[in-house]
């Protein structure tokens, strides 16, 4: 009789170890409370045919070979390099901040900062923004300043509803300076979009008969944790189970939430063939949005008309919205940790993706740790 094997969400994480599983052999049940597979990679065209990313713009990007070569088996790919812009100071700049950046807001210094920046970084192409910041020369040292004011400061407060000082360290040391011309938002080895979008991906990825696939069905309702022993609707479940979704709430919030950060999704049509000149503009100082997106850019259609997407960041309310970003603090990962310690008492269950694992994660990140993790699942 095969082995099973249970998974909770059906998102990269989910999907990945279902199929790495079946191909095994398990038999696996892959529950997912939404109505569709695929979690926040879902695309689908809207009422004009435009393939629409419905949570949010996701890039694909990596240079990890065995993430790119196993996406590969599932689905064919245009090459998409990512460029984004910021409204800075009524002008649209490269976002992450450049030398084109520099000139266009600075450009009677431009020169001097540009000399000075080779100077103090000879042969780097990225510093982070606190390699500015900490500079003694009061010209390097202002620009740092001007970018994080800027570039940074104000979107933080929108995106994440906390002082700056509050901010995780890791958070500020993602926003790069580029020392050049590269504009493109990513310097993976392997960029690119499925040709025909996420969905058909995932579709790929779950085509197994050793898949069983429940949409519409929380598993949280199904399952019943105590003492070591998991239960599906009231059955010991003595296979593999592997978690992707919020700890806390596997644990009924016993210690209390986990924060996150949530979106609002706003989608307009508009009866033109661009809105915008990239895919991404960021709006990090006035406006309540934090970024507009425009779907064509990443789908690689040819359409008439053009769909685009603000997003407004919100506070999470379970049941009424969609945990985004794990809220990165010293009292958040201690009371993750006390949630990790319960789910170590409970030997057939694995934690995988961001959610689970409570850590951003980028796409390539959550497929790599989805390999791994069903690696080590035996036979």
């Amino acid at each position: 009789m095969a082995q099973e094997a249970l998974i909770i969400g059906a998102g990269f994480a989910g999907a990945v170890c279902a199929r790495r599983l079946a191909d095994k052999g398990y038999t696996v049940t892959l529950l997912e409370k939404r109505g569709h597979i695929a979690g926040n990679m879902y695309d689908e065209a809207d009422a004009q045919g435009i393939r629409v990313h419905w949570y949010g713009p996701h890039i694909f990007h990596t240079s990890i070979q065995r993430v790119w070569e196993y996406l590969n088996r599932f689905t064919d790919f245009f090459p998409y390099e990512h460029r984004v812009l910021g409204w800075i100071d009524g002008q649209l700049v490269p976002i992450p901040f450049n030398y084109a950046s520099l000139e266009a807001l600075r450009p009677e210094q431009a020169p001097v900062l540009e000399q000075m920046l080779s100077n103090a970084f000879p042969g780097q192409k990225r510093i982070s923004i606190l390699d500015l910041l900490n500079r003694r020369e009061p010209p390097l040292k202002e620009l740092g300043e001007y970018i994080y004011d800027r570039v940074f400061v104000h979107y933080t407060a929108k995106q994440w509803q906390l002082p700056i000082e509050q901010v995780d360290r890791s958070v500020i040391n993602r926003v790069p300076v580029v020392l050049g011309y590269d504009d493109r938002y990513f310097q993976d080895t392997w960029q690119a979009m499925p040709a025909e979008g996420y969905l058909p991906l995932f579709q790929a990825l779950l085509d197994s008969p050793n898949i069983c696939v429940c949409l519409n069905c929380d598993g949280l309702e199904r399952l019943t944790l105590s003492e070591g022993r998991i239960c599906l609707d009231g059955r010991e479940w003595i296979g593999p189970v592997i978690y992707t979704g919020p700890l806390d709430e596997l644990f009924r919030q016993q210690y209390g939430p986990l924060p996150y950060r949530s979106l609002e999704l706003v989608t307009e049509r508009y009866d033109r063939e661009w809105f915008q000149p990239a895919a991404v503009v960021n709006y990090p100082n006035e406006e309540d949005f934090t970024r507009i997106t425009e779907h064509k850019y990443l789908t690689g259609q040819v359409l008439p008309g053009t769909t685009i997407m603000k997003e407004y960041p919100l506070a999470y309310v379970p049941e009424k919205n969609l945990p985004y970003y794990p809220i990165a603090s010293a009292e958040s990962e201690a009371l993750y940790q006390k949630y990790r310690t319960l789910a170590d008492g409970y030997p057939r269950l694995h934690l995988c993706g961001r959610l689970a694992e409570y850590r951003y994660y980028n796409m390539d990140g959550v497929i790599s740790r989805a390999l791994e993790l069903s690696d080590s699942i035996e036979d």
